[in-house]
């Protein structure tokens, strides 16, 4: 069995993590694109354009479910990869784990990136799923970049401003970037009275699920990894990825695909 995952950086590192928690035999294709990063900014277009082409790259290594590790490409470009690959390929979304937190928690902070906090999307969420908690949405300028480059202190400056920003009494906080999962110990830090919420297990039980892969991992090798870089050339899991437990984990079972991947992305 073979899952993909497809993201604007190494973001994608903890949702890999957890389907690799879940199950050790799956085989994990990680399709990203550095140059690219952050998508945050760029237009709906753009986004999709960018998510469609790494998806294809993904899709060549014959996968069984596609997992689309970004909150920002899973609000642009979410239809347009189910038109494209589904049926046949299941394609899974990351939606901010909203609906968790305000089941728990009378008082909530979302932190996402700035183009996604305030937006119509995380509105929408807030609507369905706040529960009648009290719901503020933090901005985190800068932090996905500081993750995606491993530089710990501007990771501690953005999550210090974050932390500013969330109310006292907050006792719930919403990782509404998949880059953000990969500092939680930082973040739990700054916030020491607050339960974090990310979406990375929950997202990888879904695709679990849809390819009829739960329960226990069967005795064997580890599934391999394979790292595809701006949706047409094979490397390495970046050195930025082994910062993380996440990606110094993966790397044990990565590989090169020498084989050309799909077209290259549009310039950044």
């Amino acid at each position: 069995m073979k899952i993909g995952l497809v993201d604007s950086g190494i973001g994608l590192l903890a949702a890999a993590a957890a389907v690799r928690e879940a199950r050790g035999d799956v085989e994990l294709v990680l399709a990203s694109d550095p140059e690219g990063m952050p998508w945050g900014p760029r237009s709906a277009e753009d986004v999709t354009r960018r998510a469609l082409a790494c998806a294809r790259a993904a899709a060549e290594e014959d996968l069984d479910a596609l997992i689309v590790a970004c909150n920002t490409a899973t609000v642009h470009a979410l239809p347009a990869l189910r038109a494209a690959f589904e049926p046949g390929l299941p394609v899974i979304g990351t939606v901010p784990a909203i609906k968790p937190a305000a089941a728990e928690h009378r008082a909530v902070a979302i932190w996402a990136t700035p183009a996604t906090t305030g937006s119509a999307y995380q509105r929408g969420l807030i609507a369905d799923f706040g529960n009648g908690a009290r719901v503020t949405e933090v901005p985190c300028p800068g932090l996905a970049d500081a993750v995606q480059r491993a530089d710990t202190d501007a990771v501690r400056a953005a999550v210090d401003a974050a932390a500013a920003l969330t109310p006292p009494d907050v006792t719930g906080v919403v990782l509404g970037c998949t880059h953000y999962e990969l500092v939680a110990g930082r973040i739990a830090a700054a916030v020491p009275d607050a339960e974090l919420y990310g979406s990375a297990h929950a997202v990888a039980a879904q695709a679990l699920r849809r390819i009829g892969a739960t329960g226990v991992t069967p005795v064997g090798p580890t599934g391999a990894v394979t790292v595809i870089l701006g949706g047409h050339r094979a490397a390495a899991l970046p050195a930025a990825a082994l910062a993380y437990p996440e990606g110094a984990a993966l790397k044990r079972d990565s590989r090169h695909n020498l084989r050309k991947m799909g077209a290259p992305l549009p310039s950044a």
